[in-house]
């Protein structure tokens, strides 16, 4: 029998598919517990914040609104950035939207043909940000009960953001995006854009599902509590911070949710900016499903936001200072 009819098996795939099969039949009770926490925070936080978000994004491009503002952008992002005018448009999606409408963002205007894929990809790796809503309301508010805090860690997270963005600065294009020769109607455009709006949460809201009962079962099997301890041991650290830290790797939501009732210092303060800045392994996955039907490559997504979490770290420790001094 030939063996080039047979389609060739990722078996660290395979591995992985099969081990997750395995704990969700010896740990049926805390994979349910977890999947619903997680349509909890969908219901509660995702849906609410993203869904207008991407339907007033998508709307606005279909209109071909930034095609306007970014003219009126351009002299800013050309020298921040090297990216055509309509980048900076892109970027104030995602810092007001929150993951992963940026990289919508991004994605809707290279295929509309308004930005080059050089452009789209530099763009990737610091257009899609957290919104305020977010770090002000369920890290500041919800972890160190200040609105202050809050507004200080999204300053940071954007500041990072445009940090990055200098380092990934290119030559903007020099040809015109290009234009349709006029815009929908309102109601064609609305509909289409709730549509594809509607479409992208369920992705999000899948994402989460999916990672926070990955997170319940490592949990479940003492994997998380074991790497907690193993990494707060040589550190000297309290092991739930470390725990939370290891959560907010794989599902930032979830991460920031251990975070509460943890004691208020500079240290969780910089570390929370860093999972902010690394957006968790969870919207790397929400980011390349969005990614999906583009030629557009993570990879300049997966430094950014490796980059961002670094700068956002340094920023929120040397902040920390003066929000949470020592008694």
């Amino acid at each position: 029998m030939d063996d080039t009819t047979f389609p060739k098996v990722n078996m660290a795939a395979v591995a992985a598919a099969l081990g997750a099969m395995i704990c969700l039949v010896f740990a049926p009770a805390k994979a349910i517990e977890s999947a619903r926490y997680a349509l909890t925070l969908c219901a509660e936080l995702i849906v609410p914040s993203l869904l207008p978000f991407f339907t007033a994004s998508a709307l606005l491009i279909r209109l071909q609104v930034p095609a306007m503002l970014g003219r009126m952008l351009a002299p800013l992002s050309e020298k921040l950035w090297g990216v055509s005018g309509i980048g900076a448009s892109a970027f104030l999606a995602g810092i007001c939207g929150g993951y992963p409408l940026g990289a919508q963002t991004v994605a809707e205007m290279a295929a509309e043909k308004q930005l080059t894929k050089e452009e789209a990809e530099r763009l990737l790796a610091f257009c899609n940000n957290s919104g305020p809503s977010f770090c002000v309301g369920v890290i500041g508010c919800g972890v160190f009960g200040s609105r202050k805090a809050g507004i200080v860690l999204y300053a940071i997270h954007v500041l990072s953001a445009l940090l990055v963005g200098t380092l990934f600065r290119g030559k903007a294009s020099s040809s015109e995006p290009v234009r349709k020769n006029a815009p929908p109607s309102f109601s064609a455009a609305l509909v289409g854009a709730i549509r594809q709006s509607v479409s992208a949460v369920l992705s999000v809201c899948g994402f989460v599902v999916c990672f926070c009962v990955l997170t319940g079962l490592l949990e479940s099997l003492g994997v998380l509590s074991a790497a907690a301890k193993a990494l707060a041991c040589p550190l000297g650290a309290d092991e739930r911070l470390t725990h939370a830290f290891l959560t907010g790797l794989l599902e930032l939501g979830s991460g920031i949710g251990c975070m509460r009732g943890l004691p208020i210092s500079t240290v969780l303060f910089s570390m929370s900016a860093f999972l902010t800045g690394w957006s968790g392994l969870s919207v790397t996955f929400q980011t390349a499903a969005v990614l999906s039907e583009s030629d557009l490559s993570l990879r300049y997504h997966l430094i950014g936001r490796v980059l961002s979490g670094v700068f956002s770290a340094i920023l929120a420790f040397l902040a920390g200072q003066f929000l949470f001094p020592p008694a």
